[in-house]
């Protein structure tokens, strides 16, 4: 007995000194719920916000997931817990705001309409560009076969798909000049796939396609991971700004105790650290400083936009991209 109690005694003692052991709470961990074409910006980014926080003596945890933007939105208001959206279109952004998730005013919350980048659309043909394109009409002459990803469920394909429609409507023409100009080229397209990196898949790895339109920033990683040579990029005349909002997901960010981190984060895509980031990743940056270093990474295109020339997202939206808008129209009048 006398043995078993001294046993008890020293169970006890050893319970309550662990007991009075500090609590560690792990460190705060934000989720980035991106686009495709981010992946590698953010491996770069994502150290950078990290090492800047540990100098101010914050520990911090970034994640990332990537998608489709469109894909990825309706995880984040389907429940994927979210602290922050770094999207490529503001109709993914707004569509968090409809689901009550951020903010109607988001946009405000942050310098050039919470876009801390843009880029636009660009081609990249196989050597030699043995189908001499040159332009967006190039693109919907017969034989001709294209890839870009789905415009109902990516910004890429979205993009694209206004590329082509807008490079009419800015040079003058007519909605249903526009809407020929687009059918002859979703005619030529032989695969829709679901997000930008599966389209550079399609076309680089699986060997399909004259050419690909893609995010000016993809062509140098394209040409990195599957060599130099291989490809050129082909600039239009005319082309689209896609501009790259962000945005705090208040909901997912208020219950997990995140909100000025999350902040924090987004802010850092403004500082000079993470705009030259941005710039080395040839994304187009705000910082006029940091841009004009590298401007020699940008095609020099003349430039529209969704509000100026096309009438804004939600007319957009409602227009092309809503069940039985346009895109559905069209795709449904090609004959496969």
């Amino acid at each position: 007995m006398p043995h078993f109690q001294t046993t008890r005694r020293a169970l006890l003692a050893l319970v309550a000194s662990a007991a009075a052991l500090p609590a560690f709470a792990a460190d705060p961990t934000l989720l980035n719920v991106s686009y495709d074409v981010a992946r590698e910006l953010y491996k770069q980014f994502n150290p950078a916000f990290i090492a800047a926080q540990k100098a101010k003596g914050q520990a911090v945890l970034v994640n990332q997931s990537h998608g489709g933007s469109s894909k990825q939105i309706g995880a984040v208001i389907g429940g994927l817990e979210a602290d922050v959206v770094t999207m490529n279109q503001a109709t993914d952004v707004d569509q968090l705001a409809t689901s009550g998730l951020t903010p109607a005013d988001w946009r405000s919350r942050f310098p050039n309409n919470a876009a801390p980048y843009s880029s636009t659309m660009t081609f990249l043909v196989r050597k030699g560009n043995p189908k001499g394109i040159k332009d967006w009409a190039d693109l919907a002459r017969p034989g001709v076969q294209v890839i870009i990803p789905n415009p109902k469920v990516t910004g890429n394909g979205r993009y694209s798909y206004l590329a082509l429609w807008g490079s009419v409507i800015a040079n003058g023409g007519s909605d249903a000049q526009a809407r020929e100009l687009v059918t002859k080229v979703l005619t030529n397209v032989p695969v829709l796939d679901g997000g930008g990196r599966g389209a550079t898949t399609t076309f680089t790895q699986r060997g399909i396609g004259d050419v690909l339109v893609t995010f000016e920033a993809e062509v140098e990683l394209i040409e990195n991971e599957f060599g130099k040579g291989q490809f050129e990029q082909v600039n239009p005349s005319i082309s689209i700004e896609t501009d790259a909002p962000v945005a705090i997901v208040d909901k997912v960010a208020a219950k997990k105790g995140t909100t000025a981190l999350a902040k924090a984060y987004l802010d850092f895509h403004w500082s000079p650290e993470g705009q030259e980031i941005i710039a080395r990743n040839n994304f187009r940056p705000r910082d006029p400083a940091v841009f004009k270093k590298h401007a020699q990474r940008f095609a020099n295109i003349k430039l529209f936009s969704v509000d100026q020339t096309l009438g804004g997202w939600p007319k957009v939206s409602k227009t092309h991209f809503a069940d039985g808008g346009t895109f559905d129209q069209i795709m449904a009048s090609i004959k496969r």
